[in-house]
Order: structure tokens, then C-alpha cells, then sequence
């Protein structure tokens, strides 16, 4: 069953109160990209330019999938695990409680850390 344009809109709608969210549509699911908040990572040192989005999870199925990196086993202990779609070769926290801005704070913005910066891709 394919994620319907509500749960992700819901989905998005949460998350952006935390950060910057996009998705990227693939195969009638999603692909979840988190940025820190545009502008200051502190007073004295601007972000810089560029696209700096990391890849934090999927939605498929009208659930919301967030790769389990040490921040979120240690933030969400009893969430369940699961595949977010058939074939996939990994195992993904399956997050319920998207409403708790606190949680999911501190969640993304650990995940964003723990998280390799996106390969550049090479003009060819």
C-alpha cells in the first residue's frame, strides 16, 4: 500500500517544526532528507553554502522509518523495528510519536550528527 499525500503532509508538517525537511518521491514512497536550520550554527560561524540535507529515513506505508543510528536506539529504546518495504536490506525504527517536537529535536538533530555528509557527485 502506498503512502497516501495526507500522512505525508502530516508527517512533514511535524518534522518542519524541528528542521528542515524535504522528500524526494521513489516508487510511491519517500525518502526523508534532514538540514539544520538554515542560518547560524552559532553567532560567530554562519552556515555555509551549499546543500548540506542528509538522508534520514523513509516513509512507506503510511509509517514514518528512521535509520537506527546509536541516537536513535539510545532516544527511542522501545520503538519497534521494521523493514520499510519489501527487499529492503535494512532494518529501521519505526517512529510513532512524530507530535513530540522535544523528541524528535533532540532525535534529528543527534541523527544529523552521527550521520556521513552526502558523497559530491562528480560532473561527468
Amino acid at each position: 500500500m502506498a503512502t497516501t499525500k495526507e500522512f505525508h503532509d502530516y508527517i512533514v508538517e511535524n518534522l518542519r517544526r524541528v528542521g528542515d525537511v524535504t522528500t524526494r518521491k521513489m516508487m510511491g514512497e519517500y525518502c526523508i532528507y534532514f538540514q539544520e536550520e538554515q542560518g547560524l550554527i552559532d553567532e560567530n560561524f554562519p552556515l555555509a553554502e551549499g546543500d548540506h540535507r542528509k538522508p534520514i529515513g523513509n516513509i512507506c506505508d503510511n509509517c514514518l522509518f528512521l535509520k537506527p543510528t546509536e541516537s536513535v536506539l539510545r532516544l527511542m529504546p522501545d520503538a519497534d523495528r521494521a523493514y520499510p518495504y519489501e527487499g529492503s536490506k535494512t532494518l529501521m525504527v519505526v517512529a510513532e510519536d512524530v507530535e513530540n517536537v522535544e523528541l524528535m529535536r533532540e532525535v534529528l538533530h543527534e541523527m544529523y550528527q552521527e550521520l556521513p555528509n552526502p558523497k559530491k557527485k562528480t560532473k561527468k
